[in-house]
């Protein structure tokens, strides 16, 4: 049977752990926000130019710099079979590095038109493998469009398998966004905990937090059902 002291030799225990949570919830805290503070104003910026169109003085589309060109080529071999391993190819001696954007299919095999992407370049490929040339629409576009496109870019569409990731870096920007979007979970649930330690805050805690459950509740149920 306990003794009516164990409660006390158990209490200083859970005081302890409280505390060593609480501390190493707040340095994860700070440090993760240091570590996402740049990348949540890239989006936060960003998300406010494409929310906003008639900004004039992010315009970057309208304002971009086109350079057209034709280059000679040598006609991928019989060996390099797909669409694929013939883009990068003529993306090597062409020099271009991008993520590819499929956006026909071919009917001829002579024929190969393609857009590479990388932000701040959209390359518009069009191949005469017969007469082995290309011709090239290079648009450049500002900083602006460097920061609208990084908000979009992932190599991939849900409604098009052909679409994948075959860009290194269109890679590793892939998993910097997941280790932002797992480092602001983390955030969230720390303060969380970080609130729910304040029992002076905990009501207007849980008003801000009722009044935003509520508003993201109409845009991702609310407007199923109500509208």
């Amino acid at each position: 049977m306990p003794s009516a002291t164990e409660p006390n030799r158990k209490s200083p225990r859970v005081a302890r752990f409280r505390v060593g949570v609480a501390r190493w919830n707040r340095k994860l805290h700070y440090y993760l926000g240091l570590f996402l503070l740049f990348f949540v104003w890239l989006f936060a910026l960003s998300g406010l130019i494409l929310n906003h169109s008639s900004w004039t003085f992010a315009e970057s589309w309208t304002n971009r710099k086109d350079t057209n060109y034709e280059r000679e080529i040598i006609a991928p071999g019989p060996e390099l079979k797909g669409d694929l391993p013939q883009a990068h190819e003529i993306m090597k001696q062409l020099g271009i590095e991008g993520e590819i954007l499929w956006t026909t299919t071919r009917t001829d095999a002579n024929q190969f038109e393609f857009q590479v992407r990388r932000p701040g370049h959209f390359f518009f490929l069009k191949a005469d493998l017969a007469k082995q040339r290309v011709t090239v629409r290079h648009s450049l576009v500002n900083l602006w469009g460097v920061m609208k496109v990084l908000h979009v870019f992932t190599g991939v569409q849900m409604d098009d398998a052909r679409q994948n990731r075959d860009w290194a870096l269109t890679w590793l920007w892939a998993l910097s966004m997941d280790a932002v979007a797992a480092g602001l979970i983390i955030m969230v649930l720390g303060s969380l905990y970080m609130w729910w330690e304040l029992p002076q805050k905990r009501v207007p805690g849980a008003v801000a937090l009722g009044l935003g459950s509520l508003i993201c509740g109409l845009f991702v149920i609310g407007l199923r059902w109500l509208f």
